[in-house]
């Protein structure tokens, strides 16, 4: 036998059993490293918000606990109104029920020269009604399951916001003991990919609530003019919506602003669903890439691609933390990624014409003293440069 065999089958074990260890923690440690990693996210997020606090004599502490406050009053105000008009649309839709079912039935009767009634309608209703209320009692038997997740999402928000407070307000101690077990070179990158992370994922937030700003001012106002009820509350939901689903989060939140107009009229309806439409196109080729030129700097098509594989691999959260990371790597990792000339070719002749477009506005803001000459640009976006 080798003399080094021994060894070898020692290590492989060794490698074996702590490999099978790790899975095991990583298995029952997953909630908890979920709430870690929605927590930090929240914690980068609210991180340029705590600094500008803390730049007026702010401590760090009371500038945390201030900023939180007032995201969670914005969170409490958006879903009372939307649950208000929720509320109010299943109330007016009920009323509204015995008038469809005679229009729907005046109608099918003249059409298929039948002879439905009203009250044959409801003996089916009645007989579909029962099996609603089976399965309304089983829900009721359920209550003290819906009570214990009620629960646990409570446990959970509590942890996250616990979580999230001590990383925004400890966050620089918290850093310099990372940095305190590293060597001075790594210490360097790991500060610089931190302070991309904090730029990328409060703009990407700060401009998302922006843009969510505007989106809900422009709805607000058509569904004013037209007339349609809850034009507030439908406005914010268009508008939050819209922004933290990309590409295609504005149809599905107009979805809900045209059902509801389509209560008041077929015309209201069409109009908000144009509406819906040529504010998508307004948004995607206009103002959304001056608001995000230098917060979240991704093609349309890569982002919800990301969306979608942050949502299949770690669900809901997954969705909403993939836009901020897959900024940050990409930004980070452009620091070391070298680029060469692209030689000359018809293919890319279009590209080329839109990277001209895109160059002459910075250079347009230099002239007119606002903007950084080419040796500014140069160095601007090194975070190591010296100050």
């Amino acid at each position: 036998m080798p003399p080094w065999l021994p060894r070898a089958m020692m290590l492989a074990m060794w490698i074996v059993t702590a490999f099978g260890i790790a899975l095991w923690l990583f298995v029952r440690l997953q909630n908890l490293i979920m709430l870690l990693l929605i927590s930090l996210f929240l914690a980068l997020a609210l991180e340029p918000a705590v600094n500008w606090l803390h730049r007026r004599r702010w401590p760090r502490g009371p500038a945390t606990g201030a900023v939180m406050l007032l995201v969670l009053a914005l969170a409490l105000a958006f879903f009372s109104l939307l649950g208000s008009m929720l509320l109010g649309q299943v109330l007016a839709f009920a009323a509204e029920v015995p008038t469809m079912i005679r229009a729907g039935l005046a109608w099918f009767n003249t059409t298929f020269n039948t002879s439905y009634s009203p009250t044959t309608l409801l003996n089916e209703i009645s007989s579909a009604s029962g099996v609603v209320e089976q399965y309304a009692s089983r829900i009721a038997d359920n209550v003290w399951g819906a009570g214990t997740t009620v629960l646990i999402l409570l446990f959970n928000g509590l942890t996250i916001a616990l979580f999230t407070f001590y990383l925004c307000a400890d966050g620089p101690r918290f850093r310099r003991v990372i940095c305190s077990v590293l060597p001075p070179r790594t210490q360097r990158e790991v500060l610089r990919a931190w302070e991309i992370a904090i730029e990328k994922t409060g703009g990407y937030l700060y401009s998302r609530a922006l843009l969510a700003l505007v989106c809900a001012g422009a709805h607000y106002v058509v569904l004013v003019v037209l007339d349609i009820p809850f034009a507030f509350a439908l406005a914010l939901w268009v508008g939050v919506v819209s922004q933290f689903i990309p590409t295609v989060g504005t149809y599905i939140g107009g979805a809900v602003p045209v059902l509801v107009a389509l209560l008041e009229g077929v015309w209201p309806a069409v109009w908000v669903l144009v509406f819906v439409i040529v504010y998508q196109q307004f948004e995607n080729y206009l103002l959304q890439p001056r608001i995000t030129a230098r917060t979240l700097d991704m093609h349309p098509a890569v982002a919800f691609g990301s969306v979608l594989a942050g949502a299949a691999v770690l669900g809901a959260p997954g969705a909403l933390l993939a836009l901020p990371m897959g900024a940050s790597l990409q930004t980070f990792l452009s620091i070391y990624i070298r680029r060469y000339k692209v030689e000359e070719h018809p293919l890319l002749s279009a590209a080329e014409a839109e990277d001209e477009g895109k160059k002459e506005e910075p250079a347009a803001t230099g002239e007119d003293g606002g903007g950084a000459g080419p040796e500014d640009e140069e160095t601007a976006g090194d975070p190591t440069r010296p100050t």
